[in-house]
């Protein structure tokens, strides 16, 4: 075919115009189209997008609480109700809250079920037994929030928080070295787990620490009963401890108030049995047998989890690390007898502070006289005056700076040590015992080191002036 000048025009027309389309496709390509990653051996096009999650915190919180006893068992479970109702009432524009009362453990999957089948966007169980159940149930609605309380497996939806005795116990266990007048006191276990077992040998190494300064060889004889709330098998153990083994000093972990009121009977026939009560304030059903005791405050943890959901900082992605380990200097736990109407606290029982006065001892951090009645002060103070730990005790990552005493800082030119740790702290050596399961295994703690959370969480083991009398079967 011969080329003419009009045939020569139309192509050049059309080779310009194919090379236009092609510069525009081009540009508005790589201004509308996503990321593209050509591969030279085949020229497939890979296109790429990032999706990043959201999470919008809900307008309404709807929490259901699963309880392990009754809620008038007037010990854990009634504490924990407790704290229900105050943050229910505090947050009560956006938050409604349910409760399942008196629920065995091993059973808590379906009740979880229940509320979530109802509603519920974020749930707390709060018994050690529980833990397995609730992580199975997290695992299966990774769009609710859950918690779990006193256990130690988490989720990036389910959280795990705690607030610790051991150091209130400890208070406890200088006041009865002080006031027994055998040497033997006693503890009535609800199970001998970690939490339990750190709580009993806190409370021998105070009473320990007064008795041996009077003179009298302390042992702390235990019966494990088997049950968080059983009050006729708690009375038949205290009623042991006290007619086989001669004990006048009782503490315990167990939800009711039937050992205080056991103590309080005996008094009015003459004997006196000194008595330390559990989590919340039994002073009015032993006024004359109470001493003191370790009271919870929940509301604190509460109050803190659930306005940092509503805020949107705690999500169903982000809580595999958040592990509360709240002590004496958070305020969650104290030392208490009794909580007046006012909401002021009755530390220690009056009738017995000049008891508590009359007993002097060395104290062995000072090396100076001091009665016992200001040591329990003086060790209180020395335990709660630890604000920095409160940047520690929520996740499971921090823990191990709560073990740290001090930091060498600079002022100026001098170098000072800065506190981070409690000044005094209950499990520190020189200490020795025995494990649980084994007494043929000692355990020893060397003088100066002092147990951190880690230790402590998994304790299995009990100081040597420990006689573990009873187990359940």
């Amino acid at each position: 075919m011969t080329s003419t000048p009009k045939t020569n025009m139309l192509l050049v027309g059309l080779v310009i115009a194919i090379v236009v389309v092609g510069v525009l496709a081009f540009y508005l390509g790589s201004v509308i189209a996503p990321t593209q990653i050509v591969t030279q051996a085949t020229k497939t096009v890979v296109t790429t997008k990032t999706v990043i999650p959201t999470y919008t915190p809900p307008e309404k919180i709807k929490a259901g609480f699963i309880y392990v006893g009754p809620i008038g068992d007037f010990g854990w479970t009634y504490m924990h109700d407790l704290a229900r109702k105050v943050v229910a009432g505090l947050y009560r524009d956006w938050l409604e809250t349910t409760y399942i009362e008196s629920v065995p453990e091993g059973a808590e999957a379906d009740k979880l079920e229940d509320l979530v089948s109802r509603g519920y966007n974020v749930l707390f169980t709060t018994s050690f037994g529980f833990m397995e159940g609730t992580l199975a149930t997290a695992k299966k609605h990774p769009d609710i929030i859950f918690w779990h309380c006193s256990g130690y497996l988490r989720n990036d939806n389910m959280g795990t928080y705690f607030a610790d005795l051991y150091q209130v116990y400890y208070l406890n266990g200088l006041a009865a070295g002080a006031l027994t007048k055998t040497g033997k006191v006693g503890y009535v276990a609800a199970f001998l787990i970690p939490e339990v077992v750190r709580h009993l040998s806190a409370f021998a190494v105070g009473a320990r620490e007064v008795a041996e300064q009077r003179g009298l060889n302390l042992t702390l004889y235990v019966i494990e009963i088997g049950a968080w709330y059983d009050p006729t098998k708690a009375r038949s153990a205290a009623e042991t401890l006290v007619n086989q083994y001669g004990v006048d000093a009782l503490a315990f972990t167990e939800d009711s108030t039937a050992i205080v009121e056991y103590a309080q009977e005996q008094y009015s026939l003459g004997k006196e049995i000194y008595v330390f009560s559990h989590y919340s304030p039994m002073y009015t059903s032993g006024p004359d047998v109470v001493v003191s005791g370790q009271l919870v405050r929940w509301e604190v943890i509460y109050a803190d989890i659930l306005g940092k959901i509503k805020a949107g900082v705690y999500t169903t992605t982000n809580l595999k690390n958040v592990d509360y380990w709240y002590l004496l200097n958070t305020g969650a736990v104290d030392m208490a007898a009794h909580i007046y109407p006012n909401g002021s606290l009755m530390y220690i029982n009056p009738r017995f502070s000049n008891a508590l006065k009359s007993v002097m001892v060395t104290d062995k951090t000072s090396g100076q006289r001091i009665n016992v009645y200001d040591l329990i002060w003086h060790r209180y103070e020395q335990m709660k005056n630890a604000p920095m730990l409160i940047a520690f005790q929520q996740l499971a990552s921090s823990h191990v700076y709560e073990n740290v005493s001090s930091v060498a800082i600079m002022i100026g030119e001098t170098s000072i040590s800065y506190p981070i740790a409690p000044v005094f702290e209950p499990f520190t050596g020189p200490l020795s015992g025995y494990k649980i399961d084994d007494p043929s295994q000692k355990v020893v703690v060397s003088p100066g080191a002092r147990l951190g959370h880690d230790d402590l969480w998994s304790m299995d083991w009990v100081p040597d002036y420990v006689r573990i009398i009873g187990r359940a079967s």
